[in-house]
């Protein structure tokens, strides 16, 4: 499997269960959980959806090993992160660790993504 094929993959599935998860909270008139739901849109499925089309415009990139470590990696920070911040705003204050530990995840994923953009782009250039 490509990175870009398992990004979109991951992204349509981010979509769906924050689609669902905003339907859930509308019917039940119950937002706490809103900021958790815009992490999982926002990290889930755009992130993810934006990753998936680098990576398909790059094909080296897209078959390399250090790209598909790099999505499963912002899939596991994205559902802790989501997950802690869920929590967090359901007065569990157990969430918090959760929501550090994703947050500070995420964040080095993204600085691996921009390490491979930078040394992808640079290469391209030379």
């Amino acid at each position: 499997m490509k990175a870009s094929t398992l990004s979109f993959f991951a992204a349509v599935i981010a979509v769906l269960v924050g689609m669902s998860w905003g339907i859930v909270m509308a019917l039940s008139h119950d937002h706490s959980a809103m900021p958790a739901h815009a992490h999982l849109n926002l990290l889930g499925w755009v992130s993810l959806f934006l990753f998936g089309i680098y990576y398909r415009l790059h094909p080296p990139l897209d078959v390399s090993r250090i790209a598909m470590m790099q999505v499963w990696i912002w899939i596991v920070g994205t559902i802790v992160l989501t997950v802690g911040v869920a929590m967090i705003h359901a007065g569990n204050k157990a969430g918090e660790p959760f929501a550090g530990i994703g947050s500070f995840v995420v964040l080095g994923d993204m600085l691996l993504f921009g390490w491979l953009v930078v040394r992808y782009e640079r290469r391209a250039a030379a």
